[in-house]
């Protein structure tokens, strides 16, 4: 691990927006390879924080939750998606955990009457959380294997969780590759990222002037 990234690099985007996959070759080149289908990582975990009654922002709570958890305990499915490809779904696997907390017809006031037993919540926490980095750190490998990438960058809010962390850094490095991971505390800060990549798009001359309205 380290800052110096190599490149080409697979780039790792997790937020509540994003969960994407891009070939970098430098600071403002990047190519799309693949990207959330329905529901990001990050909405992911805020919609299953709000399942299991652990408040919001639902990534670190539910982090801190499933410390105390046992990842094996609840078989959540992993969508793979088409054989071989670099896009994400995380919506069946919501789906999955409300399904074994609630049944298959709770309605919005299920959710907000229901009460669990701290061990089952502390369980699914880390079984979901478990479920989430198996896929991103697989598809995030199967990407760099097949663009010959020499290093694997990760980022957005979601790139601060700690298990996500350790295990795309042993996977990537496992495969003789680079990995960069964004500091926790950047991660977290949009005006940190969003200053960088201006910093950059500035060096490199792509600048507008200040009429552009801000478009999304």
């Amino acid at each position: 691990m380290g800052t110096e990234v190599a490149l080409p690099a697979v780039s790792l985007v997790v937020s509540g927006g994003h969960t994407s996959l891009y070939l970098t070759e430098g600071p403002v080149t990047h190519r799309l390879l693949g990207a959330t289908a329905d529901d990001a990582a990050g909405e992911a975990f805020d919609k299953v924080a709000n399942i299991l009654k652990l408040g919001f922002p639902g990534g670190p709570a539910i982090e801190r939750t499933a410390r105390q958890g046992n990842p094996g305990a609840f078989d959540l499915p992993r969508a793979w998606l088409a054989p071989e490809g670099l896009d994400f779904s995380f919506s069946g696997l919501k789906t999955a955990v409300l399904y074994h907390c609630l049944g298959q017809n709770a309605s919005k006031s299920d959710i907000e009457r229901a009460a669990y037993d701290p061990g089952f919540v502390a369980d699914m926490a880390a079984s979901f959380q478990e479920a989430v980095v198996d896929v991103l750190v697989h598809k995030a490998c199967m990407a760099a294997e097949r663009v010959g990438a020499a290093g694997v960058i990760l980022g957005g809010g979601v790139g601060a969780n700690t298990l996500l962390r350790q295990r795309l850094a042993e996977a990537v490095l496992s495969m003789g590759l680079k990995a960069v991971l964004t500091p926790p505390e950047l991660c977290r800060d949009n005006a940190a990222m969003v200053a960088g990549l201006a910093y950059h798009l500035h060096a490199a001359g792509r600048t507008v002037p200040l009429s552009v309205e801000a478009v999304p």
